[in-house]
């Protein structure tokens, strides 16, 4: 379910945090919208709501879905997700969209898209915000999933709808990642960026139906080979192939138990712990990195001569270091003047 969005101007820290906890949907709907919001004092306030949620974070399936263009992760989102609230599950959909900062569009937005899960009382989808940056979508994304936990959301499913970084930076908020791929598509390794098949901890060959379903698993066999020749990111597991069609709801059963399987084991050797320290340590850099990065773009001296030092770097006239060390003296300059 989308919830709709109300007025933020007039609600205390306290009913956001209340709100939340005890699952108001609307309440969830204007907590997401605050941690989105450019406002600077929307800002504060979200992060002080935040640091009262953090002690009932922690306890969801995070998992993040990628794939190739055409391989179904709407209709398998949606299967996927009604199989799991139909177990007992309450279930999250975010996306990380960078497209839609080029758009204008947010593509979640469309209900339509997982139309069985949109009406579903223990589902909630949430788009990512339109005209956004990458990190600041990523910055929101990560949030709305501890808020997402606070509210009782014991799965939070991050899709990637993007291209390109989108999957990195997905991968490095979640547990566990899985990249759906298809097969009859011609050269299916062409299909993927190695990048992406190392991130992977399963790869699931999807609509592994009708006439697909031979092909469908000669493409998985492909996939192990390639696996085979990749170091895995953790000694204790080896990414699984699977097949699966969530047209026909087959093979989705075994696929969450893979996930739950990879939970244990990261529970048992401490590795689950151990990864999302790691990711909240990457997290706070790159918030700094941004923080510092608009900061020295928002300085009338150093915004003066950036465009000539653009060009400058461009067209081969001044290395690349020395604009970096005018750039920084004029930053430190002008803000130890200020």
């Amino acid at each position: 379910m989308i919830g709709a969005v109300s007025d933020l101007t007039d609600t205390s820290i306290g009913r956001y945090v209340d709100g939340v906890l005890s699952g108001d949907r609307t309440v969830l709907a204007q907590t997401i919208t605050l941690l989105e919001s450019s406002n600077l004092d929307h800002r504060r306030r979200a992060e002080l709501v935040l640091q009262e949620l953090l002690p009932e974070t922690g306890a969801a399936r995070r998992v993040g879905i990628t794939g190739v263009p055409g391989v179904g992760k709407s209709t398998f989102i949606d299967q996927l997700g009604i199989n799991l609230t139909a177990a007992g599950h309450r279930v999250a959909v975010l996306a990380v969209d960078p497209s839609s900062s080029r758009s204008g569009g947010s593509i979640l937005g469309d209900k339509t898209r997982m139309s069985r899960l949109a009406v579903d009382p223990d589902a909630f989808i949430r788009p990512s915000p339109a005209g956004r940056t990458l990190g600041g979508v990523t910055r929101s994304t990560r949030e709305t999933i501890l808020v997402c936990e606070a509210a009782g959301f014991d799965v939070v499913l991050v899709e990637t709808v993007g291209v390109g970084q989108s999957e990195t930076v997905v991968a490095d908020m979640v547990d566990f990642f899985l990249v759906l791929m298809l097969a009859g598509a011609g050269d299916d390794l062409q299909g993927i960026k190695k990048g992406v098949l190392e991130l992977a901890d399963m790869v699931a060959v999807n609509k592994a139906d009708g006439d697909n379903v031979t092909r469908a698993g000669l493409a998985a066999a492909d996939y192990r080979s390639a696996l085979h020749l990749m170091s895995p990111a953790s000694p204790t597991w080896d990414p699984p192939v699977l097949t699966c069609s969530a047209l026909d709801n087959s093979g989705l059963d075994e696929l969450w138990e893979q996930v739950e399987v990879h939970r244990r084991k990261m529970d048992a050797t401490g590795e689950l712990d151990a990864r999302r320290a790691d990711q909240q340590v990457r997290w706070m850099w790159s918030m700094l990195e941004e923080r510092l990065r608009d900061d020295l773009r928002a300085l009338p001296g150093v915004t003066a001569r950036l465009a000539d030092l653009e060009r400058s770097v461009r067209g081969g006239e001044l290395p690349a270091t020395l604009a970096v060390d005018e750039l920084w003296d004029r930053y430190v300059s002008e803000r130890s003047s200020g």
